[in-house]
């Protein structure tokens, strides 16, 4: 009885011990858990913030594409306005040079 008792405090100790080194691999593991679902959520923060930096600096270049195309639409109706009142001018520069050439002998 003697030695079974020995065997049976032998494998409980084992026993206490393997236990024992669960818990710890349980705790490290949910310690690495924690570190990479830190790491994670870091990482997303980090992301999300560069995704609404590069958002605002293509509204800021959409903003300064639109201004260019208005300015140059504004320029290039300038200068089809005033092509279009030179052609005017020249055309009723021509009709009262006819109406006198017309009217005065």
């Amino acid at each position: 009885m003697d030695v079974s008792s020995r065997v049976l405090s032998e494998l409980a100790s084992r026993e206490a011990a393997l236990d024992a080194q669960i818990e710890t691999a349980r705790a490290q593991a949910q310690e690495t858990i924690d570190a990479a679902q830190a790491q994670a959520a870091s990482i997303l923060r980090d992301a999300q913030n560069r995704v609404k930096a590069m958002q605002a600096q293509q509204d800021q270049q959409l903003s300064r594409d639109v201004q260019q195309v208005r300015e140059d639409a504004s320029v290039s109706a300038q200068t089809q306005a005033q092509t279009i009142r030179a052609r005017a001018q020249a055309k009723l520069d021509e009709a009262v040079d006819t109406i006198m050439r017309a009217v005065l002998p």
